[in-house]
Parts: C-alpha cells; structure tokens; sequence
C-alpha cells in the first residue's frame, strides 16, 4: 500500500517510501508533503531512504514534484536507493546525477535495503 514507514534492516532505521503502482500525482504529492515532513525534521546528512516507484505513473509534472524533492532533502539524506525503474523512469537517473546525491537503483527490495545497511 502506497505511503511511508520507518523500518529497521540489519540495525539500521531506513525511511521508506511507497510510490508503487499510484496513478495520480497529488496522491504522489501527498506521499512527497509526508516525507518532507519526516525527513527536513532529522539532522543533516542524517537519513537512509528508500523508494518504491514500481509501475508509478510519470509525467511532466511528476517528474517536476520529484526533482524539488530531490534537491530539498539534499541536506538531510546519507543515501538512497531506489527500485522500480523501467521505460520513462529512467529520467529518473539524469535527476540523480544532476543533484550529486548518493542515490542507487537496485532491481530488489532487498537489494537495496542490504545496500542501505551498510552506509556508515
């Protein structure tokens, strides 16, 4: 179900964000404005975070939704990863590169919360 959560993974609390399978983008925005809130709340380089965006819609919008996301929480996130990327998710990469995070895909959940586990 699409939303957030806080979960811990060998040791380590990861912020989770669910953006699987949602269609519209103020469901996307109501995802975005509840992460806002818990991550500007944590200390600066602070946060692991991991997104779900399998069969997410995209579009112009979103993508705009993500990007000032993306460069807002800049000081707060350690590391992210991310799963779900397929077709015009991979504009989604070029938003990667462009904000100089330490953002990576993973094919897996696991994958990627393993990935997580491991930033110190």
């Amino acid at each position: 179900m699409p939303g957030t959560q806080q979960i811990i993974h060998n040791g380590k609390t990861i912020y989770y964000m669910d953006f699987s399978n949602v269609a519209l983008a103020s469901e996307i925005r109501n995802i975005i404005n509840e992460s806002i809130a818990y991550i500007r709340s944590q200390p600066l380089e602070s946060v692991l975070s991991l997104s779900n965006i399998t069969n997410m819609s995209f579009s112009n919008e979103i993508k705009d939704l993500f990007n000032d996301f993306i460069e807002g929480n800049k000081p707060f996130i350690k590391a992210s990863a991310l799963i779900g990327l397929n077709g015009l998710q991979f504009i989604f990469i070029g938003l990667l590169k462009i904000t100089h995070r330490n953002i990576k895909p993973f094919s897996s959940e696991m994958e990627a919360k393993n990935w997580l586990a491991t930033i110190v």
